[in-house]
């Protein structure tokens, strides 16, 4: 390259490469670094326009645009469960892979006050949006506070006008399970709820009895029973349940942890899964294979839900003070069968 042709490709900034490509700076920045959130027909244009202008960041320009990090925050519980870890391994990962700093928030309760003074701090150390699982995007989103930067809901249960957000259709898995337990002959079935602040315990309830309503079966109050979420919480679900004068032959779980109490309350008894007692979860997380026998789950995608999540956060914060889409984008669910139910008295 002669010296006047590479002083010509010196003065092409990024800005420049922008014009022609037609997007912004920090999307050819992304291009550069090969960051995957870049649609592909948008990479083509952009490298298209670099070529054409000849433009050759230098090492400077490289570790300025690098120290201009993206940040995003995660707000979470603090307690040890399989949907957390899923949803940690899932954001991290990802943001990994975009080149997005990821700032973490525990909490032990969904604490309104405590929630937004842990958003306005994130904000404060230039976190452009937030990332949050149910209770703590149920909270936010029902409350309507206002918030300085946009949250994006991971597994919220059911869509959100006024925030976007990652999910599966939590109904329509609820009620695939029951659909399958009524078919291998179940009729007295129990379902352990999730937790009265969680929207998802709506949805999968709901689902539970389009599924009992659809097969003519009627919904039996008594065969509800309430959890809160962690495993504990479903212990004395479990008992109440199992000591019915009637007790169900199978029991839904509105997760998997609350699957594993009722699964040792009944050993406890000893009852033998599946031949006396069917037991079904939802989530499918590390705890459905790791308890005897292996549970039948609803798979829900959680580490996938929360990368999605992640990625939605990245480009809100990279384009601040952009309207903000509403959407929720769904994943696919599935039924995963396993040891822990059969038809009853097989």
């Amino acid at each position: 390259m002669s010296r006047a042709t590479r002083r010509a490709s010196q003065s092409v900034t990024i800005e420049t490469v922008a014009s022609r490509a037609g997007v912004s700076a920090m999307t050819v920045s992304n291009v550069l670094n090969n960051r995957r959130s870049v649609r592909p027909a948008t990479r083509e244009a952009v490298l298209k326009a670099v070529d054409e202008l000849g433009y050759k960041p230098n090492a400077a320009a490289r570790s300025l645009a690098s120290a201009a990090t993206t940040r995003i925050g995660l707000v979470s519980g603090n307690q040890e469960s399989g949907f957390l870890s899923s949803i940690f391994s899932g954001a991290i990962t990802e943001c990994s892979d975009m080149g997005v700093q990821l700032i973490l928030r525990r909490f032990a309760d969904a604490d309104l006050p405590a929630l937004v003074e842990a958003i306005d701090q994130m904000a404060r150390g230039g976190v452009g949006a937030v990332i949050a699982h149910p209770p703590y995007c149920d909270l936010l989103s029902r409350t309507g506070v206002t918030l300085p930067v946009p949250v994006v809901a991971i597994s919220p249960g059911k869509s959100l006008d006024n925030m976007p957000g990652v999910r599966i259709d939590d109904r329509a898995a609820a009620a695939e399970m029951t659909r399958y337990l009524i078919s291998i002959g179940h009729r007295r079935i129990g379902f352990i709820r999730l937790g009265e602040h969680i929207l998802a315990d709506e949805t999968r309830y709901l689902g539970y009895c389009d599924a009992l309503e659809a097969a003519g079966i009627a919904v039996e109050p008594d065969l509800v029973a309430q959890g809160r979420f962690a495993f504990g919480s479903g212990l004395a679900p479990a008992e109440a349940l199992l000591s019915l004068p009637n007790p169900p032959t199978a029991i839904f779980a509105s997760n998997d942890e609350l699957a594993a109490a009722v699964v040792s309350v009944a050993h406890r008894r000893g009852l033998d899964i599946p031949r006396q007692l069917s037991v079904a979860g939802f989530d499918d997380g590390p705890l459905a294979v790791k308890i005897w026998p292996p549970l039948t789950t609803i798979h829900q995608p959680v580490a996938a839900i929360a990368a999605a999540a992640a990625r939605r956060a990245a480009e809100i914060a990279r384009a601040p003070g952009e309207p903000v889409d509403p959407r929720t984008d769904e994943l696919e669910y599935r039924l995963v069968i396993r040891d822990s139910t059969a038809p009853p008295g097989a």
